[in-house]
Parts: C-alpha cells; structure tokens; sequence
C-alpha cells in the first residue's frame, strides 16, 4: 500500500540534541504513522569520516580523530535517550568503533571499504532518531537503503530501477503503521558492496525513493525556509517563492541554486510527486512547493555563479551533435553562442570543466572541432521562469559591453560577464525583473459608443502590450457623465457593460478623484472620449493628483490659451503625460508626423486640409441636383452628422481642430484669432433645433450659387482649414474655397480627412495625410495608440 509522505533531514537539521528533539516535533505534528524518513549523517559527520581516511597512515592522528566522532555520538544518545534506549545503541556504537578500527587497520582499503567508512555517519543517524520516535511512542524502525537500493557501478551508482522498487515496496508492505527511518547517501552493488551516490546523495535517496514508493509528498526539511527569488545572503530583499514548477526548479537548480540540486531531481519527472523545500528550524513558516505539473509561471528567480568555465572552440558543423554527445555524458552546457568565424562557447561549471575537457578532445575529427580554449574570468548570471522572454527586455537594457549576449531556452536567461560585474548586475536584474511588475490603471471617462470600440481594442491590445513593456495594464475605472464605477481589481473585459450597469454609483469629481487616490495603481490615465466641456475644466486636478490624460475631446486642447499653457506648464513641472491625437484627425498620426517635422530640424510653414469626414461626404456628394438641405438631412439620418447639424455646418469643430494644430508647431493663438466662415446664415444659428430644421432650405440658395460661380472655372466647392504664414503675418480661417479638380482636397472618399502640410523639406510636393476622420473604431484606435504611447513612456523615463 502505497504511503503519502517521505521527510528528509539533512546535517544541518540534526546537527545536535536540540535539533533531534526538533525533528521528532516535525514528524509528530506534520506527519503520519506510516511516514518515510531520509536522513543524513549528523552535522559534520561525513566530513569526519572522510579526514578519518585522510589520516589513515597516522594511526595515532586518526585514531584521536575517530574518538571524538564517536564521543559525539555518545553524547546524543545520552542526552536524548533513557536508560535501556541508550544503552542499546551504546552497544551498537561500540561494535561500529571496532569495526572502524579494524577498516583502518587494513593494509590497504579498497573503495568499497572507503565507502563503508563514510556510511557510518548515516547509519548512525537512521539509528538514534528511530530510537528517539520509540522513547515517544511512536512506532519506528530504522533501515539501512543498501538493503533497499540496488545500483550498477559508474562514476556515479545507476539504481537499477525495477530490483530496487519491488525491495521497497516490499519492506513498506511489511512495516505497516511504521516509521522506517531510512539512510540517505548510500546504497550497494549486487554484491552488498558499499557505494556512494555522490554529491547531495541524501536528497536524491529521498526522492528516489519517493518515485518507487510511489510517494505523493517529498519535504525536504532544511536550514532555509525554501527556494528565494535570489540568494537572501547577497539580496537584502529576496522573497521566498511559494511554488516553483517541477521544470523551472530543475533549471535553477542546473544554474547552481544553492537550495536544489539537479540530480535530486530527476527522479520526480514523470511521476505526481510534489517536492516541499521547508526550514527545520521554523516549521510553522511558509515554504516552496515545486509541482511536477503547474498551469503557470512562477516568479522569477534571479541566480549567479561567481566563476564558470568558458569553453572557446572552432566547429566548421553545427553545435547540435557535440551537444549531444555531452548529453549523453550528463553533461549540459549552462548557456552557449555561435560566435564569427565558426567559432562556439560553451559555459560549464567547475565541477565539470575537467570532464568535458576530456570529451571535447576525444570528439571525432569528422565534427571539425579543433582549437580549444578555456577561459575562467567570467561569472554567470541567469533568470529562471517558465515565462522567460517576458523579462529579456528588461535584462537585456542591463547588459555591459561586456557582456555574452542572452542565451534563452525558453526556461532562463543567462549572460556570462568578467566575474567583478556578477554581484552589481545580478542586485540590478533582481531589482528589474523579480520586484512587482508596474501598475498602470486606465479610467474610461465616456462608455458610448466610441468607449466600447475602445475595450473591445484594449481586450486585444492588453497581452501583447503587458509582454511588451513587461507591466500590468488594467482597466479600473468606468465613468458616465452620471455614474462611475471604480474597481481596485480591475474590471473584467468581457463583462463591463453588464457590471457598469449593476455596480455603477453616483458621482461627484471630489469622491472621484478621491477614490482614485486610493487606487493601488503605479501609475493612472485618464482616457478622456466625451465632448464635457466640464470634464476639460477639471485636467488641471487630473495632472495635480499626477494623473496622466489621453484625450479624444478637443476642448481642452483648443481651450483659452492661458488654460492651455497652465495645462502644459503643470505637464513638464510633474513630469506627465497629456496626449491628444485622437481629438484631430481621429486615427491618422497627424500630430506625431508634425512632432517628427519639428524633431528632424524641419520648419513647418502650412498646415490646411478638411478636417471633417462630415463635411467632406456633404460637399464630395453634393452635385446641385438635389438642394443641399435635403443632403443634409439625408446625412443626419444616416447617423453622419451630429444630432443637430449645425455642430458640424458651423465650421467650428474644424476651427478647434486647426488651433490644436496651430498650437502644436508652436504657435500661441486663440480660437478667435482663427477666421469662421460659418454654412448657417446667422437667422439659423440661435434658433430651436426644430425652427432651423423646419427652415434648413435657407441654406440651399447660397450652395448652388457657390456651386455655379465654382462649376464657370471648372472647381469645386470644399469646406477647408488653412494655416500659412504670407508675408510674415500669421494667417487662418476656416470656410469655403474653390478648388481645382486635381487639387488633393477634391477627390476624397466621402467621410475621409485630408491633412495637407508645407514645410522646408516638403515645398512643392507638399506632405499629405489622407483616411478616415471619424468613426468608433478609427478613434478609438488613436486613442490606444496614445495610451500605449504613453505606458512607453512610463516605462523607458
């Protein structure tokens, strides 16, 4: 029957008395009757035993070494145990003296011996804490693995897998409501001989022996908590990890995680054994779960090496059969690059430098490997997350002339730098890349039509953007002009209308600015898609509060300029953002092509155009064979013109739009300095929208008249904004002119915007923008582009 859970203990938590006593507490509180336990040799047993061997050609050295192991051993069991416990395994301990001095009285001692020697200290442990869990009650036993783990030999033991699960699975079978208190380290040849399963070979006893128990739990009980973000004795602020998937932590562990290690994990893949990496000096604390499966990424986890191996070498084939042939060894580059010349590097650790050095020369002519070369000044830096290439910009803007270029295998990071530069930068990828990802909060002000096309944008823009700047963008505000909903979460995207519907309140601008100071936001922008003459009036509590403004409304922009320089003043003392493309010209880069004129060094001298996709289908459509009020009309019940036309026919839209343009190449002018030649007779503009409906054919006279007077010198009419500069003096108006038929305001799509600008550079072939001036989608469009542009900002400052 298969049992739940395997502990393992190492040194360090059975390092004395008070650590053993700690350890019974743990099994007792955390664990069951049935419960596995892998322990190792107590403190710095093992150590003893292999200078014991060291010493072995002075007796008297070794001999004196040798008493005071086993004076530590006494002094456990005195102090833990009672009288008849202790004085069984004084008796033990007493035979293990003698036969230790027998080892070394052996004239020579073979490896297998060697390796007998070095056992003690794990059977010795396995002993006294089984004895321990008796004296409380519990029900124990303590087992020797070479009984249970069978392995071929080689430079490191390889278990022979199907033997050693049915030995362990048969002595589980037959400790039923038992603790078997297993020692780690070792196992035996077919022969019973001692072997060693090298380097950290009780935490792979542990999980070795999970996989052929069939174990769900591995803990591994240890001097630390679990696994950090960083190491926590060079990183003040490292943060312990919750969880780590199975993948991710064999990766950190191969890029020399002090905490895992490789080896110890390769017996969990494709098993369900979960591993628990926790403190045995605080069990009550948070620890790090590593899951054979996880859905997704963990945090990530930044780690160094102070010194590794650089192998430089020329390879006239590809790098993917010496990769192999390493691999078949065990032996798996820490990061390589194709360098010129054909040449390649491959990083290993120390440890290994000496055995792919040997592999590398022995590598068959026929690859074209030739001219090795070792370097040893370069440390390692690497980040390890299953979302690795989420975090390669922020590292990459890190690296020094120095540095190797990011190695990626999907799992980690890994640049090598001259070995004085891998403390500094692994303090700045920490900082970067493992430290909350910014949070920039989105407030909608305006959920009509262009608002929705705008979410359904941002639903689909969001990932590629967060993956880009590497930083949460969240929708967390929904304001109406009568209710508002704000959500410190963040507002779902797929279900916004039908929460603002349900969950919306009230507002007032003090409660709403209020609300959005408590707001756990980094940063906050406003997108402003309304016409509120009001809502302008309050950017300056906006930029105040350090609130960012994305506006598609063009009052602000072509308000007074006193409010306009405030506006702008407020901007470059708090160092914010206020971008308005969408309020002239809707999704078409008019403004930034007019910001990179001036940026090159150019001069802009005209600005004209038609900058009203209504304007532009009423004169593209109007012919003289129907009155143009009736064309009107038939464009207010298509839905082109504003519910009361005269928002658009009065040409002051187009005059606000050109002061924003004006303004935006430097020019200081209010809207009043702009000439309105208006389409409605003054006895039209004042009156109730229904009177001027009633009376719309008023306008029709005048229009054929134009037209006629236009049609004689072969032009047409067009609705047009003009900004020059004659003879020093600043000229604008807006209104009618004639134009040739060629000209590039007359043969527009109708609804198209035309930007039409004259600079030094572009004299006489003017620079044109052309497309769509309105609509939702195009608008809101502009408006992403600015909010994105505007999260660029924020992150690169």
């Amino acid at each position: 029957m298969a049992r739940g859970h395997l502990h393992k203990f190492g040194g360090s938590s059975l390092a004395d008395a008070d650590c053993y006593r700690r350890v019974v507490h743990i099994l007792l509180t955390h664990g069951n009757s049935d419960d596995l336990v892998v322990v190792s040799a107590a403190g710095k047993s093992t150590n003893f035993l292999y200078e014991l061997l060291a010493l072995k050609d002075s007796s008297q050295l070794w001999q004196e070494k040798l008493q005071v192991l086993i004076s530590f051993q006494q002094n456990l069991i005195e102090q833990l145990l009672s009288n008849e416990q202790a004085r069984s395994l004084r008796e033990r301990l007493s035979i293990d003296k003698y036969q230790l001095i027998s080892l070394f009285s052996l004239d020579d001692i073979n490896e297998y011996k060697r390796s007998e020697v070095v056992s003690f200290g794990e059977r010795w442990s396995a002993r006294l804490l089984a004895a321990l869990l008796r004296e409380s009650g519990v029900a124990a036993n303590d087992v020797d693995a070479r009984s249970l783990l069978i392995a071929d030999e080689g430079a490191i033991p390889q278990i022979r897998l199907d033997e050693s699960r049915s030995r362990v699975q048969q002595r589980i079978e037959n400790s039923p409501n038992e603790r078997l208190i297993i020692t780690g380290f070792i196992c035996a040849n077919r022969q019973g001989e001692t072997l060693l399963l090298g380097r950290n070979g009780s935490d792979y006893s542990a999980t070795l022996i999970a996989s052929l128990a069939d174990i769900d739990r591995v803990t591994i009980w240890t001097d630390v908590e679990g696994v950090f973000n960083a190491d926590p004795n060079k990183i003040n602020d490292a943060k312990l990890l919750k969880s780590l998937s199975l993948d991710e932590a064999n990766r950190l562990a191969h890029l020399g995680s002090p905490v895992l290690h490789n080896r110890s994990l390769q017996p969990l893949f494709n098993t369900n054994v979960s591993l628990a990496v926790r403190s045995s000096y605080a069990s009550h604390t948070d620890f790090t779960l590593i899951a054979p499966k996880s859905s997704s990424a963990s945090a990530p986890v930044v780690t160094n090496l102070p010194s590794v191996a650089l192998f430089n070498f020329r390879l006239t084939t590809g790098p993917s059969r010496v990769l192999k042939l390493l691999a078949d060894a065990g032996l798996i580059p820490l990061a390589h690059w194709k360098l010129a010349h054909h040449r390649v590097e491959f990083a290993f650790t120390h440890e290994n430098s000496k055995q792919v050095h040997t592999i590398l020369e022995g590598i068959d002519a026929s690859l074209g490997l030739s001219d090795i070369s070792v370097r040893e000044d370069f440390g390692l830096v690497a980040l390890v997350s299953a979302d690795a290439s989420l975090y390669r910009r922020g590292f990459a803007r890190l690296l020094s002339r120095d540095a190797r270029p990011l190695f990626n295998d999907g799992l980690s990071l890994v640049t090598l730098v001259p070995y004085g530069q891998v403390n500094l930068l692994t303090q700045k990828v920490h900082r970067r890349c493992t430290g909350p990802r910014k949070r920039i909060g989105v407030l909608l002000l305006g959920v009509g039509n262009i608002g929705e096309a705008w979410v359904e944008l941002f639903n689909g823009a969001r990932t590629s953007l967060n993956k880009e700047l590497e930083v949460n963008v969240e929708l967390v505000g929904l304001v109406s002009s009568k209710k508002a909903l704000l959500n410190d979460q963040g507002i779902g995207l797929t279900l916004w209308q039908q929460a603002f519907e349900q969950q919306a309140k009230p507002w007032q601008y003090d409660d709403l600015f209020d609300e959005l100071q408590a707001l756990e936001c980094d940063e906050l922008i406003a997108l402003d898609i309304s016409a509120s003459a009001d809502l302008t009036l309050q950017y300056p509590e906006f930029f105040s509060r350090g609130i960012h403004v994305v506006s598609a409304n063009k009052l602000a922009g072509s308000g007074p300029l006193a409010f306009y320089h405030e506006l702008k003043q407020q901007l470059g003392n708090r160092r914010l953002f206020w971008r308005y493309n969408a309020s002239c010209g809707a999704g078409l880069p008019v403004q930034h092509a007019l910001n990179d004129l001036h940026n090159s060094g150019d001069n802009i001298e005209a600005v004209g155009g038609i900058f009203s996709g209504t304007l532009c289908w009423l004169f593209e459509k109007y012919d003289s064979q129907k009155p143009f009020s009736e064309l009107v009309l038939e464009a207010r019940d298509l839905g082109i013109t504003e519910p009361d036309p005269r928002d658009d026919l009065s040409g002051r839209d187009m005059q606000r739009k050109l002061l924003i343009l004006a303004r935006e190449i430097g020019h200081d002018i209010e809207l009043d300095d702009i000439e309105l030649n208006s389409l409605v007779p003054a006895a039209l503009a004042d009156i109730p929208l229904a009177q001027f409906l009633v009376r719309i054919s008023e306008l029709d006279n005048v229009m054929q008249q134009q037209f006629q007077a236009a049609l004689e010198q072969d032009k047409v009419l067009r609705y047009v904004a003009c900004l020059d500069t004659i003879d020093g003096q600043l000229k604008a108006k807006v209104g009618i002119e004639w134009v040739r038929r060629e000209h590039a305001y007359a043969n527009l799509t109708p609804g198209d915007n035309v930007f039409v600008i004259r600079s030094s550079f572009y004299q006489d072939n003017p620079l044109i923008i052309r497309g769509p001036g309105a609509g939702r989608e195009v608008t809101a469009a502009a408006v992403q582009s600015d909010l994105a542009q505007i999260c660029r900002d924020l992150v690169l400052e």
